[in-house]
This record gives C-alpha cells, structure tokens and sequence, in this order.
C-alpha cells in the first residue's frame, strides 16, 4: 500500500471516473465503488498495488485522448 497516495488531484480523478473507463482496464464495479467512497471521505486512504498500477494506466489514457 502506498501511503500519501490521496492527493486533491487523484481524488478528483477518482471521482471523474466512468465505470465503463474503469471496466476497459479489467476492474469490477465494486473496486470503482469504494475508491469513490474512500475518495469522497475527508480521511486519509491508500490503494494497493494493482489498483493504483491501473489508476495510473487510465490517467495515460485519458491524457492521450
């Protein structure tokens, strides 16, 4: 898990999210649905590994298009 992972910038990324963009990289709707929840919360929160390796894959994406 990567701490200080929760910055202003992933959050709203997180929040601007599709389902469908998410689904693309081979997640369910549930792992899009508590990375939301978390995101929305004022409290800290940390993605593991796999999860912030396709964050990262969707913000290249979306950077391209």
């Amino acid at each position: 898990m990567n701490k200080g992972f929760d910055s202003d910038f992933r959050r709203k990324k997180i929040l601007d999210m599709s389902y469908s963009e998410w689904n693309k990289l081979g997640f369910s709707k549930g792992t899009l649905h508590y990375m939301k929840k978390n995101a929305e919360e004022e409290k800290p929160f940390t993605l593991n590994t796999n999860v912030r390796e396709r964050l990262n894959q969707w913000e290249q994406l979306v950077a391209n298009t």
